[in-house]
């Protein structure tokens, strides 16, 4: 800070205290009063004639005459270069602003897609994923959505390609399945849970 930063703020300081106190503030000098003008000083000396201003013309002043507000003729008028402000200003009626506005925004210029725009897709498709994708879905699978096309495969490849057993000669003697593992008389179920590691 310098020195007239300073000088300021130990003045306001000063008088801020001043002023708690009940202390008399010296005031900033007064601005001097105005000087009454020419005229006025003519017509306030004794004996002088006070000459009235002349009324205005009222045709001189007139305001210009406001063009007609806009009416629906005058929206079946328009063209996509026209000046569309005056449809859209103070005191016009709502359906014409309404209509003028919705004309100008039938033109093709403001229906250009960007791409840009948020809600651009149909998001009302029944079926949004591809069908591959969904067969892969582990949802898919537990709720069954193709169970009845794998059923019916099953059953075209079952029919078209021939049985190993069937193609054999009906003269020549089936192979036996083999031996079935057995569980060993007189295991219980509590001993066989013992042996397995845990």
């Amino acid at each position: 800070m310098n020195d007239g930063d300073n000088n300021f703020l130990s003045r306001w300081s000063r008088r801020k205290a001043q002023v708690r106190e009940g202390v008399a503030v010296p005031g900033e000098a007064a601005p001097a009063p105005a000087q009454p003008a020419a005229g006025d000083a003519a017509a306030g000396a004794p004996g002088a004639v006070r000459v009235r201003p002349a009324p205005p013309d009222p045709i001189a002043h007139r305001p210009a005459a406001a063009p007609p507000l806009p009416t629906l003729a005058d929206v079946a008028a328009l063209a996509p270069q026209s000046d569309y402000t005056r449809f859209v200003a103070t005191g016009v009626a709502p359906e014409v602003k309404n209509a003028a506005l919705k004309k100008l925004f039938t033109d093709p210029h403001f229906n250009v897609m960007d791409g840009l725009d948020t809600y651009i897709d149909d998001y009302g498709k029944p079926d949004p994923l591809p069908v591959g994708m969904l067969r892969k879905m582990a949802q898919s699978q537990l709720l069954g959505l193709f169970d009845d096309e794998q059923k019916d495969g099953a059953a075209q490849a079952g029919a078209a390609s021939p049985d190993p057993a069937g193609a054999l000669d009906a003269t020549s003697p089936r192979p036996s399945p083999g031996p079935v593992a057995q569980d060993p008389v007189g295991a219980s179920p509590d001993t066989a849970d013992d042996a397995a590691p845990h």
